[in-house]
């Protein structure tokens, strides 16, 4: 680290240096408003990155996606770029061009340009990421820039960008100390990346009426699944139609899940509305949705003990997780791996985990707001309806060892609760198994 009185800035060598330093910038984790991002926008000279800007909120959906959207664009040809958090090994995971990270030094450049611009302007973690994002997008020569929102949507630092396409997937209850308590709630607060005149997706099937209010009173055009665009599931393959535009014998996501259909629906309706200027063909919307890559979503690790690793860290994203599982080969033993954040609702996730999970092994979350293990063995005393073992652990590297020594070969272990969690145990997968860190 260096530091330059006159200026009152600073500068460092790494990108670790930075993270760090910017981890302990601002009082709070998550400070939402978009007045200290525009602020410091307007003084870096960011401006729009690209001709075309699609903004993706919601609960749950958005990484997937995000994943799904960028790899049809680019299967088309067009240059595309993304933002999305958190990552899971690498910070580049989060600032793509291309599909391909940015380098340590990119970003290291565009922190010290922030670092000029804020003139003492406090700013989050995620704040610092999400401008030097689009500073880095606005230098390079793009198609079509795709922002993931980090949490809500109307104060969320990605919407400082006005979208051409604003895309919101299911919304469940999450972020309650932030977003509010209910559907409706956080419904308002996803509806805030809508822009005047701008259309508008929504992929949620289980749509609150008062997005739709909120669309009319913009005015906005917005498009619904299940009232606007459809999709059957026809066993290998599925179909797409709105209006008179069919799409047939389309490969489905190689993300599993049933629900990854859904997101997919979202993702072509989203194509549709920008086929003017950004044509895609049947064949490139197949080989997209057959590319998808997506670490962390339902990941299989191959072995004679299967991992299964996935972000899932609420109910809704959990009770899918259980329903693809049970389309699974059934197993003896299911082993779960279980971190959370201390804000979730640690009770409702254990209840849908419950029938699946012979033993539990808890770890505490090595965060700020996580969860200890015996807070997590405390929810599960409270919600517990059948008998199973219980472990409680102080890392998770300590828990997923342990449930590696503990199942027997043909058993399964599941990991999930955070990305955090997923995270740590792909880098125990990468120590001490490199050859098993890969997808199936």
């Amino acid at each position: 680290m260096s530091a330059n009185s006159s200026v009152s800035h600073v500068s460092f060598d790494s990108l670790a240096g930075w993270l760090t330093w910017q981890e302990s910038l601002h009082v709070t984790d998550i400070a939402l408003g978009l007045e200290r991002s525009r602020l410091v926008a307007n003084n870096m000279g960011v401006t729009v990155p690209a001709p075309t800007i699609v903004t993706v909120a919601g609960t749950n959906g958005k990484g997937s996606s995000v994943a799904m959207l960028d790899s049809i664009l680019r299967q088309a040809g067009y240059r595309v770029a993304t933002y999305t958090s958190p990552h899971l090994l690498a910070y580049n995971e989060r600032i793509r061009i291309n599909g391909a990270p940015v380098s340590d030094e990119e970003i290291c450049g565009a922190f010290e340009r922030i670092e000029f611009a804020r003139a003492g302007t406090p700013l989050t973690y995620f704040e610092f990421g999400t401008l030097a994002a689009l500073s880095l997008f606005n230098d390079a020569p793009l198609d079509v820039v795709i922002l993931e929102v980090g949490l809500g949507g109307r104060l969320d630092a990605v919407n400082i960008i006005d979208a051409d396409v604003a895309l919101i997937a299911t919304i469940g209850i999450d972020h309650t100390e932030f977003l509010g308590d209910t559907r409706e709630q956080i419904s308002l607060e996803k509806a805030g990346i809508m822009r005047k005149g701008k259309p508008a997706v929504c992929s949620d099937i289980d749509i609150t009426s008062n997005i739709k209010q909120f669309a009319r009173d913009l005015p906005t055009q917005m498009e619904v699944l299940g009232n606007s665009f459809y999709y059957s599931d026809d066993g290998e393959c599925w179909s797409w139609w709105s209006g008179d535009r069919l799409r047939v014998d389309l490969p489905k996501p190689s993300l599993a899940g049933d629900y990854q259909l859904g997101n997919a629906a979202g993702v072509l309706m989203v194509l549709e509305l920008l086929t003017d200027r950004l044509p895609v063909t049947d064949l490139e919307i197949s080989r997209g949705l057959s590319e998808t890559r997506l670490p962390g979503r339902f990941q299989r690790i191959e072995g004679a003990v299967e991992t299964i690793l996935d972000v899932a860290h609420n109910a809704q994203a959990v009770d899918a997780f259980v329903r693809t599982l049970a389309t699974l080969a059934p197993v003896p033993r299911t082993h779960v791996l279980l971190g959370m954040l201390r804000v979730k609702d640690r009770e409702s996730v254990i209840g849908s985990l419950q029938p699946i999970a012979d033993n539990w092994y808890f770890a505490t979350v090595d965060a700020r707001r996580g969860a200890t293990n015996s807070e997590l063995y405390d929810s599960l005393k409270r919600v517990a309806s059948k008998s199973a073992r219980a472990g409680t652990y102080d890392s998770i590297a300590d828990a997923y060892a342990s449930a590696i020594a503990a199942a027997q070969p043909g058993e399964r272990i599941i990991a999930l609760g955070s990305f955090l969690v997923v995270s740590e145990v792909m880098a125990c997968l990468t120590r001490w198994h490199p050859c098993r860190a890969l997808a199936k």
